[in-house]
């Protein structure tokens, strides 16, 4: 599929449910959140029959995301379901990584090719102010586990919403020397009614930080797997590397190759923007093959040139909380 920007949309990410068993500071509204009926969840068998005619139009690519995806019961069948499809080359997994530690090892065996893992900070106490949650050591074996799982290039989100502590950078750089793994500092999106403010200068700061505490200079290199936004740099001895998305000071809407299926069944052109379009209605209508892909491909079309954060859109004019469309 193609947008009206000459832009080829090979990629899908599906949210799988609203619901998360963290509460982040910068994804969640600070009023708490109303969640939806199971019922108005796409089932797996309706998001099934999306993947498999988006598969003949050239999707090859599937990121399952949340809220938690890890919570919605049945997701390692579902997760076999589209591998054995046999058109999607790449299933990936976006997790906080409190339940990765227990299902890395079935999550492997039944497709999963990659997992991000949500840690933004290894400090206890900052951690429980950021996500609401006492669950750091499980989150860290969940990291430990997808490695032993054999997940190869496991990437780690940190979204930087302040400075990234002494000893955070430290765990960083370790990690990154040790493993062949991807640390990336992500720009802080403010939308949905969040109290927190998105900062400015923070990727700069954070590659130079680096580059001080290690005495290296970070040089930049291919991308590390997946279909993302992320600039990726290595330090001269290092196994792994670290990657920078900004969407808010070097926005990358140029290359973007993704469409977006919300729990409810809204497409999204767009994280950044209000537009969507009902499939669910459309599937529960008992629509053809050909209408879902006319829905996909109206949805596609849609897609603006560049969102418009940090232009002339303010952040509060986004409907949506971060927890239900899934990054």
């Amino acid at each position: 599929m193609l947008d009206r920007y000459g832009r080829i949309i090979d990629y899908l990410r599906i949210s799988l449910t609203d619901r998360c068993n963290f509460r982040c500071s910068y994804c969640m509204p600070q009023e708490g959140l109303q969640v939806l009926d199971s019922s108005e969840f796409l089932s797996y068998e309706e998001l099934l029959r999306i993947i498999k005619v988006l598969g003949q139009y050239g999707i090859d690519k599937v990121r399952l995301t949340g809220g938690e995806p890890l919570i919605r019961h049945g997701i390692v069948d579902f997760i076999r379901g589209i591998n054995s499809l046999g058109t999607i080359r790449d299933i990936a997994l976006t997790t906080n990584g409190s339940l990765l530690g227990t299902m890395a090892k079935e999550l492997k065996a039944a497709g999963l090719r990659r997992v991000n893992i949500s840690l933004d900070t290894i400090d206890p106490a900052r951690f429980r102010r950021i996500t609401g949650r006492d669950e750091l050591h499980r989150v860290l074996a969940g990291l430990k586990q997808a490695s032993a799982a054999g997940f190869h290039h496991v990437k780690l989100n940190v979204v930087l919403t302040e400075e990234v502590g002494e000893a955070d950078l430290d765990f960083f750089i370790a990690e990154v020397q040790q493993n062949p793994v991807a640390v990336r500092f992500i720009e802080y999106m403010p939308i949905g009614r969040q109290p927190l403010e998105a900062g400015t200068g923070l990727i700069q700061s954070v590659k130079a930080r680096i580059q001080v505490r290690t005495g290296d200079v970070l040089q930049p290199c291919f991308p590390v797997g997946g279909s993302g936004p992320a600039r990726y740099y290595r330090l001269s001895q290092s196994q792994g590397w670290f990657g920078f998305i900004t969407p808010r000071s070097e926005h990358f809407c140029q290359q973007c190759n993704r469409i977006r299926l919300t729990a409810d069944g809204k497409i999204k052109p767009c994280l950044l923007s209000n537009t969507e379009f009902d499939i669910k209605k459309a599937l529960r209508s008992h629509c053809s093959d050909q209408e879902i892909y006319e829905h996909f491909a109206r949805a596609v079309w849609a897609k603006s040139a560049q969102h418009r954060m940090g232009y002339d859109q303010p952040a509060g004019e986004i409907h949506r909380a971060m927890v239900t469309v899934g990054g």
